[in-house]
């Protein structure tokens, strides 16, 4: 009998060629007569442009073009609204989305000004320098609330304000609810920018052939069909006549996604002109303002409460920093309004939110998505309200959780996926019971007096969290029985170290009854399966992974009636294992899944009608609404009192995703996000000065945490399968990253007494530096 595949630590398929350098990644694809690009980039995050001169670039030996907004022709127009903004009564929403190359206006430092095309990426680097530029610099808009006064520099000047978006959402009387609370406290929350640094900067390849009028573009996207089709229809060409191939890709974490960057525009377009293939890999100086970053808000929220600690309700207003500008829409915004309510019971809600245009650069979701805000405004409110009401902090969180019996749990404010936020199943309650019973919470509040009589500053810290997962709108797979019993797959999203060879590899194995080696997985390839959207938002598994489950089951259903035919028996008398389908009971009458693929790819005779040739079956699946995942992390730390190091003595995951496909890739998914997660909340911020001016725009300066911060992990999970889909998974993409920041809070002021000195943590990150100015000014920040 067939080994059972599914949910069992099965290593994974892909690992061979990383390990052995086999794996392409763009900057391994090399073509005759290939060109290199290099980007001028505008030094000022503000700025008129009164003229762009590359004619002594032109002249540079190995220089073959130099290409500026005004070359661009009708060429030139602004990207794209990738995700438009859900149906929320009373939006204002104010579209600007990037262009090409800056024509008129730079927006942020970092902005393309032009491209110059060589025979080598030195030849191209050297001539950035022999480019004129005339830039009449502007006033450039920082700060988030001075972004808002009535004399602010509009960073888009025929808007006339600053204002991105602005959305007011409410469930209940807050007002009503805060009049009969025994407690009210109101903080202000803030939360800096970052970025997502992965091992793989973006790159794009574009080979244009004249004769064939075919485009392919390698790229390192998570969503090469939205690419695909933006590329055709920017260029004038059918989507047929565009390739786009995302092959390993070395970390995504979401500014890779759809975003269509002014050089993924670029590059195919100068390689139709030239005819003649290019390529650009972006440097980490340029990852540092090319690509988009995470996102900087602040918060003024309250929370009212009954004297036992019950929430009442909670309102929160605040202002999202969108940068420059806003394909995304809302995204990230409505991500930190509707995750701020977590897995608790809050009766009443008023959230109201301004999205902000700034000179700085454009913001789009990275790993947690906004997630991370809401999470740390009511955790944070959580932790205060414990500390006024003299309640655990622990079991303020039990006695607000979602009971059970109380799925699907609705929220009624609107979901980025234009749905009201329904929370489809789960089970709060153990999972936090098992992360204290693993961090040992009881024994160290025990435990904490006698090592504080040590002198040793030692403190817990429990988080809990939601995350929404699996949104659609839906993705797509074909699997198909080759003539040698092999099975192939493809899909149509892109693969950034998920796992999607295996897990997907997986789930075939199991449908059709053969070994997991044996299915070989095609990701990111336009040309091998056409439709889906992409790999992000912690869905690859619950949407691609069940289009994959549905293709597979109607093979296998195939397969079943062409050996019942050949058996002359019934379909409930055959069991297909071992890559063949035999006779229940007679194990020696058997046809091998190859011979049956043959069978119904008949070279000669009459073919019955309705049959449909080939052992394969291409299905979609879309789920009518988000998948929500929860878990809780939990935390022993100790600090230095005099230079604030901190060091993570133990860290747990409990987690629930649902059905687990592959445990092993989870715990891997887990162990990435949460270094992530303590990099967000310790080390990476990026500082920008009064004008627009990134300042510490290296990896010197920006820190990073290495696998000397990132502790081993002790991760535990419950199951609440999903009734969303019909494998019962959820997503876990984004589970390790999201709660960190509000755990570590919370933690450092239990090691350091800083409540007892007045000393609150509303901000992150949080890093030794910024935690001795916050202590020695003994006041609340």
């Amino acid at each position: 009998m067939t080994t059972r595949f599914f949910g069992a630590a099965v290593k994974r398929n892909e690992d061979k060629k990383l390990l052995t350098g086999q794996a392409l990644f763009i900057d391994d694809v090399e073509l005759p007569g290939m060109l290199h690009a290099a980007f001028l980039r505008s030094q000022v995050a503000h700025a008129r442009v009164k003229g762009i001169d590359p004619s002594k670039a032109l002249k540079r030996d190995g220089v073959i073009a130099v290409y500026t907004a005004a070359d661009l022709g009708a060429y030139w127009q602004s990207g794209p609204l990738l995700v438009p903004p859900p149906p929320v009564p009373g939006l204002v929403f104010n579209l600007r989305t990037h262009v090409p190359l800056a024509r008129d206006t730079v927006r942020y430092a970092g902005e393309p000004l032009a491209i110059v095309v060589a025979e080598s990426r030195y030849i191209a680097e050297d001539a950035l320098d022999d480019i004129a530029v005339d830039l009449e610099i502007l006033p450039a808009v920082v700060d988030l609330e001075k972004a808002l006064d009535k004399d602010a520099i509009p960073v888009h000047g025929d808007l006339g304000t600053n204002i991105a978006a602005h959305v007011h959402q409410t469930k209940g009387n807050y007002r009503s609810v805060a009049a009969q609370a025994d407690l009210i406290l109101k903080r202000r929350f803030r939360y800096e920018h970052g970025m997502s640094s992965p091992i793989e900067t973006r790159g794009i390849v574009a080979q244009w052939n004249a004769r064939a009028q075919h485009m392919t573009v390698w790229d390192t996207t998570q969503a090469p069909v939205f690419v695909r089709n933006g590329l055709a229809g920017a260029l004038g060409l059918g989507e047929r006549q565009v390739r786009v191939i995302a092959p390993f890709v070395g970390g995504g974490f979401g500014p890779k996604i759809m975003m269509l960057y002014p050089e993924e525009a670029m590059l195919p377009w100068i390689s139709m002109r030239l005819n003649r293939p290019v390529k650009w890999i972006e440097d980490r100086f340029e990852h540092f303002v090319a690509t988009t970053h995470e996102r900087g808000q602040i918060h003024d929220a309250e929370i009212a409460l009954t004297r036992d600690g019950r929430i009442l309700g909670v309102k929160d207003v605040f202002l999202h920093d969108n940068g420059a500008y806003n394909p995304y829409g809302l995204t990230v915004p409505i991500n930190s309004q509707c995750t701020l309510l977590g897995p608790y019971v809050i009766p009443a809600y008023d959230s109201t939110f301004t999205s902000v245009f700034t000179n700085l650069p454009i913001v789009t979701p990275y790993r947690g998505a906004g997630r991370q805000h809401g999470v740390f405004v009511i955790e944070r409110l959580l932790d205060l309200a414990a500390h006024e009401l003299d309640i655990d902090p622990a079991e303020i969180r039990r006695r607000n959780l979602i009971p059970s019996d109380a799925f699907p749990y609705r929220n009624e404010i609107i979901y980025q996926d234009f749905q009201p936020l329904e929370y489809d199943s789960g089970n709060y309650e153990p999972v936090l019971d098992k992360a204290l019973e693993a961090i040992g919470y009881a024994d160290f509040v025990a435990e904490q007096p006698r090592l504080r009589a040590q002198g040793r500053y030692v403190g817990i810290g429990v988080a809990c969290y939601v995350e929404g997962t699996g949104i659609g709108p839906y993705e797509g797979a074909k699997v198909r029985v080759q003539a040698n019993g092999k099975v192939s797959v493809a899909t149509g999203i892109g693969t950034q170290g998920q796992g999607h060879f295996t897990s997907f590899a997986q789930i075939v194995a199991d449908q059709l009854g053969v070994d997991v080696t044996d299915v070989e997985i095609v990701t990111g390839d336009t040309d091998q399966f056409y439709w889906g959207a992409g790999t992000f938002a912690s869905r690859g598994a619950v949407v691609a992974g069940n289009a994959v489950n549905e293709a597979s089951r109607a093979v296998r259903k195939k397969a079943l009636k062409l050996a019942s035919d050949a058996f002359e028996c019934a379909e409930e008398d055959l069991v297909l294992a071992d890559g063949k389908v035999s006779i229940i009971g007679i194990p020696e009458k058997f046809i091998r899944l190859g011979e049956l693929a043959q069978r119904a790819n008949p070279m000669r005779g009459a073919v019955k009608p309705g049959t449909e040739p080939g052992l394969e079956s291409t299905q979609y699946f879309g789920p009518p609404s988000g998948s929500t995942a929860n878990g809780v992390h939990a935390a022993i730390i100790e600090m230095d009192p005099l230079t604030f190091e901190l060091k993570i003595l133990k860290y747990v995951v409990v987690h629930d995703c649902g059905t687990v496909i592959n445990p092993m890739i989870l715990a891997g998914q887990i162990h990435g996000g949460v270094a992530q997660g303590i990099g967000n909340a310790f080390y990476e911020k990026l500082s920008f000065d009064e004008h627009g001016q990134l300042l510490n725009a290296s990896l010197a300066d920006y820190l990073l945490p290495t696998a000397l911060e990132v502790p081993r992990m002790q991760l535990d999970h419950t199951t609440t399968p999903s009734p969303l889909n019909p494998l019962g998974i959820k997503g876990a993409g984004e589970a390790g990253a999201i709660p960190v920041g509000p755990l570590f809070a919370q933690a450092i002021e239990n090691a350091l007494g800083l409540k007892q000195n007045g000393v609150e943590l509303l901000e992150i990150p949080l890093s030794p530096s910024r935690l001795f100015e916050l202590i020695r000014k003994g006041s609340k920040a």
